[in-house]
């Protein structure tokens, strides 16, 4: 036979039990205890809003830079070119080679679409 305390019993242990769910899932998110990007083999470089929904994004891989468009339901590779020989591997662009790129960006989008 079930009785009122049973199912209360059963609800209050239900929302224990999905409230420790969340709470350790906004843990992993606060301190960054999710799995890195294929063992550190990618790493995000930079990226730049192109539009609305559209992006511009650096990304290394090994010793070579690769310029990827993302939009909604595609991706698509832009440029490749080798890591120049002075930046060390992880660290941010140096400031002398992003003048650079941002006109070599702006040449890419005045360029008439296919």
């Amino acid at each position: 036979m079930v009785t009122a305390g049973s199912v209360v019993q059963l609800v209050l242990g239900l929302a224990i039990v999905l409230a420790m769910v969340v709470g350790a899932a906004w843990l992993a998110r606060r301190f960054g205890l999710h799995p890195g990007p294929a063992g550190g083999a990618i790493r995000l470089r930079g990226g730049v809003a192109l539009g609305p929904r559209e992006r511009a994004v650096l990304l290394e891989v090994r010793d070579t830079w690769v310029v990827v468009g993302v939009a909604p339901g595609q991706v698509r590779t832009l440029h490749t070119l080798p890591r120049p020989e002075h930046d060390a591997p992880g660290g941010a662009p140096p400031r002398d080679e992003a003048p650079a790129f941002a006109q070599w960006l702006r040449r890419l989008q005045e360029r008439p679409r296919a």
